[in-house]
């Protein structure tokens, strides 16, 4: 890999850095609430799973108990 001055390191970065399109303040709202409403989502899906597993478990173990 060929070596770089300084100098055109810093150009190269510079004009890496000016091809990034960031995100509007409108787009990282809606995402972040998009990720907030997923996990909720998961985790509501996780602790009704979590549920359905004790019950069967309860009602098995309850049978020979």
């Amino acid at each position: 890999m060929a070596t770089l001055n300084p100098v055109q390191f810093i150009q190269q970065v510079r004009a890496e850095v000016a091809k990034v399109v960031w995100p509007t303040r409108r787009e990282v709202l809606l995402t972040t609430v998009m990720v907030f409403i997923m996990a909720a989502l998961t985790a509501t899906f996780f602790a009704l799973v979590d549920l359905l597993i004790r019950f069967g478990l309860e009602g098995v173990l309850g049978m020979f108990g």
